[in-house]
């Protein structure tokens, strides 16, 4: 079977395993069914996210210049506290900015290799956790905008990493913790803007679990920018990236925006 496509993020779906997909213009492709098959990628072009040319993708699946430009790839997105739609200010592009900005956003704790803080759009529960690859995530707060978020993340990061160790989050290397002891820890440390929205009753960690046969136990990244071509057994997936037999694993989400074909068999 042959698949063809710009190449998004996969989307998921929560269950026991978590359950993962390939979504095209004009068709889908179930990657729980691939596992234990091999599977081929080959790029065949590039297609920007945001204006839709040919043009080789920069970063987050944008060409240069759309990265450069547009309301979607704006220092806030990975930044949050640098967010200014609360006060009215524009960045680039300030009704996109207020839609996105101005809603519920919770600040977490995840265990993807070792506890890790982040934020989080409340509509995106438990899609962010899964995309990173967590094995159990709890939120600290929510908060009514992205910059309230920003500043507790900040916060805490001199408690807690901020990215996630993605060799060791891929080989399922993660340490064990108290959640719900983690979370009171945090407390402690949020600025005073945010302690009116923290929650009487604790919430319940929530666990995550990953179509796997087995997890690699050593591991090197497969750029299809350097190499075209890549095709091997696929024996499971973790958070966006295609765990396959040798070792090699694919970052599907580094790789929005290339036109890919996908030949299973």
């Amino acid at each position: 079977m042959i698949y063809e496509g710009v190449t998004t993020k996969m989307q998921t779906e929560w269950n026991q395993p978590i359950a993962y997909y390939m979504v095209w213009d004009h068709s889908f492709l179930s990657m729980n069914e691939v596992i234990g098959q091999r599977l081929q990628l080959e790029r065949v072009g590039y297609q920007c996210l945001q204006c839709g040319k040919p043009k080789k993708i920069f970063r987050q699946g944008f060409c240069y210049d759309c990265s450069m430009s547009s309301a979607h790839a704006g220092d806030w997105i990975l930044r949050p506290e640098l967010s200014t739609a609360h006060l009215g200010i524009e960045d680039r592009d300030l009704s996109y900015e207020q839609k996105v900005q101005l809603q519920p956003h919770t600040v977490y704790l995840a265990v993807s290799s070792e506890v890790k803080v982040g934020v989080t759009r409340n509509s995106q529960i438990p899609t962010r956790w899964i995309d990173q690859g967590a094995s159990a995530a709890i939120a600290v707060v929510e908060v009514p905008n992205r910059y309230l978020a920003g500043i507790a993340e900040v916060a805490l990061k001199s408690n807690y990493v901020d990215k996630t160790h993605w060799q060791k989050m891929v080989k399922n290397e993660i340490i064990h913790v108290d959640l719900l002891a983690e979370r009171e820890q945090a407390l402690l440390h949020l600025p005073e803007e945010c302690m009116p929205f923290v929650a009487q009753q604790a919430p319940d960690p929530i666990e995550l679990n990953y179509p796997t046969l087995r997890y690699p136990t050593k591991v090197q990244s497969v750029n299809l920018e350097k190499t075209p071509s890549f095709a091997d057994v696929l024996i499971g997936i973790k958070g966006q990236y295609l765990l396959f037999e040798s070792g090699a694993v694919c970052n599907v989400r580094s790789h929005e925006g290339f036109v890919l074909r996908w030949t299973i068999g």
